[in-house]
């Protein structure tokens, strides 16, 4: 039950001064004080608090005033650790930016002043190699972190970053391997001096899996006889279940007659894995001469190879697991003639 009591008293100059003194006792919690200069200020905190203990989710402010940024990331990194080890050095990477440019600000103050984060977007966007989609990676680490602040660990009471406008980005782009580029590649990969190369890269050709999908794929999660792979930690959460060749198959077999006892991931174990695998890739991406060209473009080569065989837009997004055809109509350029060739049909039928 809130309680509102006015307090009279005298300042330094003689002048008289009111504040009111809101108190809140609940079974189960302890008492909440808080002081205001206005009795209805007082009064809509008062319900605003007291509504926020019915329904669970009140946070002491003293959580955020503790806390700092700094104490946020390494926390959320203990968290990425565990429940997604795969992607352990990317968020490093990026929450560590974070960290170093706000760390010892107090979870409160960026919370009353999120301007502070709007200064930090536009300092990441001006950095070299920076592009919109990349800074607005960098937020969304971040924001995932403020939001287990607010909903599994109770520092905050709102993500800051809600009130943080993303820099847009231009329409995504398909590259893809043609013919000569994807040969060149994969003899590239197979003269590699790191082996598992090779079905790492065909593994992503041909399922068009996402980099953290494949590298966070586990032996359980892999039958060899049915030939498929069961991915359970998606991008947009859904489970799905990726078809896995022949060619794959048997490969992944060789692969799997040695392993680690340390880790049951199929491919990346830690860190240093995957700095061994990015260096390895480079070095065959600038063997096989191949330009302009990431790791994700795997993903863009694998639907558009979908697209350009006769594939619809919806099965396109069933193999790469999009909820929505809007992320799969920038393929649909490739399907011209499989298009045409149903429209030809339908007049010969009707129009003959």
């Amino acid at each position: 039950m809130a309680s509102v009591e006015a307090r009279t008293w005298q300042d330094q100059q003689g002048r008289e001064r009111t504040t009111y003194r809101v108190q809140i006792r609940r079974a189960g919690f302890p008492a909440i004080y808080k002081s205001f200069k206005q009795r209805s200020t007082a009064e809509a905190w008062a319900r605003k608090t007291e509504s926020e203990l019915e329904r669970g989710e009140y946070v002491a402010d003293s959580e955020a005033r503790k806390r700092t940024l700094a104490a946020l990331v390494d926390r959320q990194l203990e968290h990425v650790k565990l429940h997604r080890p795969h992607d352990h050095e990317r968020q490093r990477v990026m929450l560590g930016w974070w960290k170093e440019k706000l760390g010892q600000r107090s979870l409160a103050a960026i919370a009353t002043r999120p301007a502070v984060l709007a200064e930090a977007r536009d300092e990441l966007m001006t950095k070299e190699g920076f592009s919109p989609a990349t800074v607005n990676r960098y937020l969304a680490a971040l924001s995932v972190a403020f939001t287990n602040a607010v909903q599994e660990w109770h520092w905050l009471r709102d993500n800051p970053l809600r009130h943080i406008s993303k820099p847009e980005e231009p329409r995504g782009r398909v590259r893809y391997l043609d013919d000569d580029e994807r040969a060149r590649l994969l003899d590239a990969c197979r003269k590699s001096e790191y082996r598992p190369l090779y079905l790492i890269v065909l593994f992503a050709i041909t399922t068009g899996m996402r980099r953290g999908e494949l590298f966070g794929l586990r032996w359980q999660d892999v039958d060899l006889e049915r030939r498929v792979a069961v991915l359970h930690n998606t991008k947009n959460g859904d489970r799905r279940s990726v078809p896995i060749l022949p060619e794959v198959a048997t490969l992944l077999r060789e692969h799997g007659r040695v392993r680690r006892l340390d880790s049951d991931l199929i491919f990346m174990r830690d860190s240093a894995d995957m700095w061994t695998f990015d260096k390895a890739w480079y070095a065959a991406l600038k063997a096989a001469k191949v330009k302009d060209f990431r790791f994700h473009d795997l993903r863009h080569t694998a639907a558009s190879y979908l697209a350009m065989s006769g594939a619809t837009t919806a099965e396109i997004a069933a193999v790469l697991g999009h909820r929505t055809l809007q992320m799969v109509k920038r393929y649909s350029h490739l399907s011209d003639q499989h298009t045409g060739a149903v429209v030809e049909r339908m007049a010969r039928k009707y129009f003959a």
